[in-house]
């Protein structure tokens, strides 16, 4: 898949032709982190039966005069660029999205599928790579989390070691989100620390006035204050 949306960590190539996914559909608070879209690996073998049979249609057009064999080649030229078409418009309907929330991936033009896995409720991320897909830098991953269907593949991943950090790293913020508000809450209901009664006010005035530091009538004056107060 390639990135769409841009990444914190810039390891992920990126193309623009792709469809990024909608933001309307974030939850409030919530920010995008990778946006990501099948590796070109996914439509390869669409592309190279595209090429195939056009260079064949050329071949022929130019060196067999046999309208048969032409309308045949013809048609397998038609083939291929609608298996190509096809190819193309699933990979930019493709996302497989990772929130500040949440992974998300969508699929399909027209009708659309997907999968939602709360960041909380994910316990462990594998990703695996044979070795021509580590050369071409895609492989799997493979989510387990609380949910009922218990683990989640998802394929043509591009760099999916990264992916699989970025997880692990977005999981460890929410949690650190999670503790600071049950914090916040749970100063909130602790009481507002009151300052000294009007008694002792009054007693700390009276202090001062023996000391010198206020005059009688002053002490008078802010203990009437005071007194008014109750």
């Amino acid at each position: 898949m390639g990135l769409n949306a841009t990444s914190r960590r810039e390891s992920v190539p990126s193309y623009a032709a792709a469809m990024p996914y909608d933001r309307k559909l974030l939850h409030a608070n919530e920010d995008l982190v990778l946006d990501l879209h099948p590796h070109w690996w996914y439509f390869a073998k669409a592309v190279a039966a595209l090429v195939v049979t056009l260079g064949l249609g050329i071949f022929v057009l130019s060196a067999v005069d046999n309208d048969i064999v032409r309308i045949i080649v013809a048609l397998f030229v038609l083939v291929s660029l609608g298996w190509f078409a096809e190819r193309y418009l699933r990979w930019i309907s493709t996302n497989f999205v990772l929130t500040t929330d949440r992974v998300i991936w969508r699929e399909g033009v027209f009708a659309k599928r997907g999968v939602e896995i709360p960041l909380d409720s994910i316990n462990v991320v594998h990703f695996s790579q044979r070795i021509f897909e580590r050369m071409l830098g895609l492989g799997d991953l493979r989510i387990e989390s609380a949910a009922e269907s218990g683990a989640t593949k998802f394929t043509d991943i591009p760099r999916p070691n990264k992916v699989q950090n970025e997880i692990y790293l977005q999981m460890e913020a929410n949690e650190n989100r999670k503790f600071d508000r049950v914090a916040q809450g749970m100063q909130g209901m602790m009481p507002a620390q009151q300052g000294p009664s009007i008694p002792e006010q009054i007693e700390h005035l009276a202090r001062l006035r023996d000391q010198g530091h206020i005059t009688p009538q002053e002490y008078e004056a802010k203990k009437a204050e005071l007194l008014g107060r109750m």
